[in-house]
């Protein structure tokens, strides 16, 4: 039977997404793009913002006129919150709480019996499942925190880390399976706690004791941290970077660069904590990213609150920047504050911090402009154009052109020019003659 996943959102649900994959091939599914016709479709939701509720509704709809006899399948944050709005769309919706299960939630169907299985079979010339380089690996799930914007402690609400033997023992099944990269991701990566294993100092293990067992029993070749919070980052947790397998990038969600938003925001730092971090960071390893989120029109936000959120971006250096509109989520504390912004000021504001963003991940590229450098290859941009995609450790998209297949190689480059979409480098020889 033909299955397809549609995923929105967060690594985390990428990760999700990953893992349910994997299930349903080794069960005998054939996973198909979400282009071809299936079977079954599932759509790993999201529910961070309004626009990503329009994507899910709009691709339920899609694939019910793509195969009018399939499955069809709602999970995920926005089917957690909204089932009545999604049960008119969906077959069935399957909660977060349920979403490891969806394999056997499905079997128990019957679909054969149903007449599953038998409609279309035309596939698209893309092949369904592209080579993957780095896999996604949840760590942890569930937020309890308290920022008034936020619906994630409503669609995630328990808390809880993944056992370090279970994380191993798939991190080393991925190895085998040659992936080159894995990037460790939950809803607060920083939290993690496995209330089994101990450390030297005889607590339960923390993210810094993860880490460090996965350098040291299995063979991965780049491990990655997908998101952590400024209060998160210590000079021991950074200790470890000495191993040059763990990738210089480091996420820190800022969200504001003004103080009193932050504040309104009930964020769990301070502009001065964040700096301090950013600091500790750029002084331990010189050559790391930091990467961001930034949030416009926050209620409230004042044309002097904006240009103080600018600012402290524009000084920053971050080598990339997401930005995106405040969208306020239902029964959220944001969502009824007084001086909501209008969404004309939303899109100004938002789009002179995407032209920001554009030149701050200019400016920190250019600083590695004529370096040789390892780069993760991923695929060729286009088949046959022999022009291939890949990231460096420290996160610079990189391109460059190479006769033969250079898909899932880490090999030396020297970076030769920046463009807007990263920089195009050269393949250097590794044979000194």
């Amino acid at each position: 039977m033909r299955v397809t996943f549609y995923t929105l959102g967060c690594k985390l649900n990428q990760a999700e997404t990953e893992s349910l994959a994997g299930q349903f091939s080794r069960s005998g599914f054939q996973i198909v793009s979400p282009s071809d016709v299936a079977d079954i479709y599932i759509a790993n939701t999201c529910t961070v913002t309004h626009i990503a509720d329009r994507k899910s509704r709009h691709w339920l709809r899609l694939a019910r006129r793509r195969n009018p006899r399939a499955l069809i399948i709602a999970t995920g944050c926005y089917a957690q919150r909204s089932r009545q709005v999604l049960a008119p769309l969906a077959d069935l919706i399957v909660d977060n709480e349920e979403k490891e299960h969806l394999l056997t939630l499905i079997q128990a169907l019957s679909l054969e019996e149903r007449g599953f299985g038998e409609g279309p079979t035309k596939q698209s010339q893309v092949p369904a499942v592209t080579m993957r380089t780095r896999s996604l690996i949840k760590i942890q799930d569930g937020c309890h925190g308290p920022c008034t914007y936020c619906i994630v402690p409503e669609v995630r609400p328990r808390e809880y880390s993944l056992p370090s033997s279970q994380i191993i023992e798939e991190i080393k099944q991925k190895v085998a399976l040659d992936y080159k990269e894995v990037v460790l991701t939950g809803t607060k990566v920083g939290t993690y706690k496995d209330a089994v294993l101990t450390s030297s100092e005889g607590l339960s293990a923390d993210l810094k004791d993860l880490i460090q067992r996965i350098l040291d029993v299995t063979g991965i070749e780049r491990l990655r941290l997908s998101s952590l919070q400024p209060s998160e980052v210590s000079s021991k947790l950074l200790a470890l970077w000495q191993d040059e397998r763990l990738c210089r990038h480091f996420h820190l969600a800022l969200q504001s660069g003004s103080q009193t938003v932050l504040q309104r925001m009930k964020r769990s730092y301070s502009l001065d904590q964040y700096q301090r971090t950013m600091n500790l960071i750029k002084d331990t390893i010189p050559e790391a990213a930091i990467t961001t989120d930034i949030m416009v029109g926050f209620p409230g936000e004042s044309d002097e609150e904006f240009e103080q959120s600018y600012s402290f971006c524009q000084q920053a250096g971050f080598a990339n920047i997401h930005v995106f509109p405040f969208s306020p989520r239902p029964e959220t504390t944001a969502a009824m504050m007084p001086k909501q912004i209008k969404d004309k000021v939303k899109q100004e504001r938002n789009q002179r911090m995407l032209e920001l963003s554009r030149s701050s991940r200019c400016r920190f590229c250019e600083q590695f402009l004529r370096q040789i450098m390892p780069v993760l290859w991923e695929q060729e941009t286009r088949p046959g154009s022999g022009i291939y995609s890949g990231l460096t450790s420290n996160y610079i998209r990189v391109f460059a052109h190479c006769k033969k297949s250079l898909s899932n190689e880490i090999t030396p480059v020297k970076l030769v020019e920046f463009d807007n979409q990263g920089i195009r480098g050269e393949i250097v020889n590794e044979n000194p003659s």
